[in-house]
């Protein structure tokens, strides 16, 4: 798997495991034509929380498509939301419920099995390690895991997705401070609605790696598209709403590297 990695002077760690669009040259005849064009996509997430590093921030991004597999999942595929419909850790699926590979060419157990040592193993070694140093620096680590998705997706969810929602695993994944204070700054981030625990409370990521009582503490934030591109259209940056939210994400991010456990 290819990935980059920009390590940071702060306890904060921004991952961006969806924004990857390239599927493998050697895998593409297993995807409808559909399929090539990654749709599904956490489109510029990684453009937008850039000015991460500015912050003295890590920054983790993956060049692979979660078609391929899912870093946000975890290994052995155990659903994220139970009784609902799910994506798993090498969709078969569009978000919308369409098949996304050739009939016969779904990948087996091997060719998962191979996936997950390829590509999702190196990059958790990754996160991990870093998630490591970052503790034995400052005392404590931070990560947020950074998202986006279609705000009206009816496979997926009923009715529309709230703007900014925050995931804390039911505030399980970090300290109790921390999923205040960052509440307080999406509730101040009008005109942009937001919720806490809602739908997205944090896929594998956000769960395994908060674990408040070792100093590690994760959230994860799902933005809906609609709050920085155009919904309707294909996927376009969109300057003005981007300046328009920016200054709130950089107060959530300050927020994040400047939190000290009590």
């Amino acid at each position: 798997m290819s990935f980059t990695l920009q390590p940071g002077t702060t306890p904060l760690l921004v991952s961006v495991p969806h924004a990857g669009t390239l599927i493998p040259p050697d895998q593409q005849h297993r995807y409808t034509p559909r399929a090539l064009g990654s749709e599904d996509a956490d489109w510029f997430v990684d453009r937008l929380w850039a000015f991460a590093t500015t912050l003295g921030a890590g920054l983790l991004v993956p060049g692979e498509s979660r078609y391929l597999i899912d870093l946000n999942r975890p290994a052995d595929d155990t659903p994220m939301y139970p009784g609902a419909n799910n994506t798993g850790l090498c969709p078969t699926r569009h978000f919308s419920g369409e098949a996304l590979y050739r009939d016969g060419l779904e990948p087996d157990a091997t060719e998962i099995a191979r996936r997950v040592e390829h590509c999702w193993r190196p990059y958790h070694e990754t996160l991990g390690g870093e998630m490591e140093r970052l503790r034995a620096r400052h005392g404590h680590a931070v990560l947020l895991d950074a998202h986006s998705i279609c705000g009206e997706l009816p496979w997926l969810f009923a009715g529309r997705l709230p703007d900014l929602n925050l995931g804390t695993a039911g505030g399980t994944s970090c300290a109790p401070a921390l999923r205040e204070a960052l509440a307080g700054v999406l509730a101040g981030a009008a005109p942009w609605t937001h919720v806490v625990d809602g739908r997205f409370r944090g896929g594998h990521i956000t769960r395994h790696y908060g674990r408040p009582a070792q100093g590690w503490h994760a959230v994860q934030l799902e933005m809906a598209w609609r709050a920085y591109m155009d919904e309707a259209a294909a996927p376009r940056w969109d300057e003005a709403r981007v300046a328009a939210i920016t200054p709130h994400l950089r107060r959530f991010l300050e927020t994040l590297r400047d939190w000290r456990p009590s």
